[in-house]
């Protein structure tokens, strides 16, 4: 087959140690380096721009945070806790995966959360069930879609039919829903269609039919940003830095090292592999007597919570410990919700709330273990006030 002249122009994957802290057999990263940019804006003006509408949230990135000793401590914590039954749900939903691509998936995981489970769910795949998937990590951003080159790369030189999409969690669903209308579009505009199941390890807001579990806990690469990603910052969309046929973007947070638990991480997680193939095994049987038809209780929840807290925006309601972590580590919070017998599992939320002054309410009967509310009404004051200097 002859390239096509916008085939023959793509762009390359990125690989470590060039880029990023995993190993290049890992993960190739369809972005590129953004190394040069001065991207990191404190929340507060992210915030006002992304609820003004003057800036989508992936034009800039949050200052990356650092995690406390105390922090740190609770990670290794969570870890050591809920080491082992992440394992059985990377084992499920890879297992999950590879039978929905005819025993030979390509595994492509949206950054940064996706990224080491999709890692794991390869590990899995090669050293349990000894299929060699390739790997890739991409980017997809909320209101813009997935990115369209790294589609045509993929489109390019793997069989779109094996392809399946790798996330870590589901909060909402927000992310289901844009990959849907994005490969859609894609299906619309290249002709080329890829098949929109997103595998997850967790979906507590019942949003897909693959994953490993709908239990809302603690995936400790959830606790913090890229030192357990690769060193890797989340994904830039700015159309000032990223060209027509040019990757998304992403930074390369080297003078993190000395920070970086990537690695040990998935270390951690695969050292449970030998022993938790019966549990798997069950769990892959459940599966297939179970009704996973996705039933969106989760964006049910958030609705109402918008409505009842007087938000008027779901974008400003996260739900579940993933989306939570992301709050306060990433935007400006106002509340988190805390369902009543889950305050013993969220302990790093609790402490990240305390830590940033976040009021704390505990609530009986809520859908997740905890819920993150951004702070509502930023934008309008930014509005107001660049109304007011213009007429100044």
């Amino acid at each position: 087959m002859t390239a096509s002249p916008i085939t023959a122009t793509l762009p390359e994957p990125l690989a470590g140690p060039g880029f990023g802290s995993y190993a290049a057999d890992d993960v190739r990263w369809l972005l590129q380096d953004l190394k040069d940019a001065a991207l990191e804006a404190p929340a507060q003006e992210r915030e006002r721009a992304i609820q003004s509408g003057e800036a989508n949230y992936a034009e800039s990135l949050p200052i990356e945070y650092l995690p406390s000793a105390e922090y740190e401590a609770l990670y290794h914590e969570a870890l050591e806790r809920s080491g082992r039954r992440l394992a059985v749900a990377v084992g499920v939903v890879a297992d999950l995966a590879i039978a929905a691509r005819g025993g030979a998936p390509v595994f492509v995981s949206l950054a940064r959360a996706g990224t080491p489970i999709g890692i794991l769910m390869r590990r899995w795949a090669k050293r349990v069930r000894g299929i060699d998937a390739p790997h890739y990590t991409m980017s997809i951003v909320r209101g813009v879609g997935l990115d369209q080159t790294a589609l045509r790369w993929l489109a390019a030189h793997h069989d779109p039919a094996s392809v399946i999409f790798v996330d870590g969690w589901t909060g909402k669903g927000a992310i289901a829903r844009e990959l849907t209308a994005a490969l859609a579009l894609f299906a619309e505009t290249d002709g080329v269609v890829f098949g929109d199941e997103l595998a997850v390890l967790a979906d507590p807001g019942h949003c897909v039919t693959i994953h490993g579990t709908r239990e809302d806990y603690l995936i400790p690469s959830a606790c913090l940003n890229s030192t357990v990603s690769g060193l890797v910052s989340r994904t830039v969309f700015n159309r000032r830095l990223i060209a027509e046929n040019e990757f998304h973007g992403a930074k390369f947070y080297t003078e993190l090292a000395g920070s970086d638990v990537s690695r040990a991480f998935l270390d951690a997680v695969c050292g449970y592999f030998p022993e938790v193939e019966a549990d798997v095994a069950a769990g892959v049987a459940a599966a297939a007597d179970e009704d996973r038809t996705p039933s969106w209780i989760g964006w049910k929840a958030v609705e109402r919570i918008s409505e009842e807290y007087g938000i008027g925006d779901v974008n400003l309601v996260k739900p579940g410990v993933g989306e939570t972590t992301r709050v306060l580590l990433r935007r400006v919070p106002w509340k988190v919700l805390v369902r009543a017998d889950a305050v013993n599992d969220v302990a790093h939320v609790l402490l990240l709330a305390e830590q940033r002054g976040v009021a704390i309410e505990v609530v009986p009967d809520l859908p997740y273990s905890c819920v993150g509310l951004i702070r509502p009404g930023l934008g309008a004051t930014e509005r107001t006030t660049t109304t007011t200097e213009s007429a100044a």
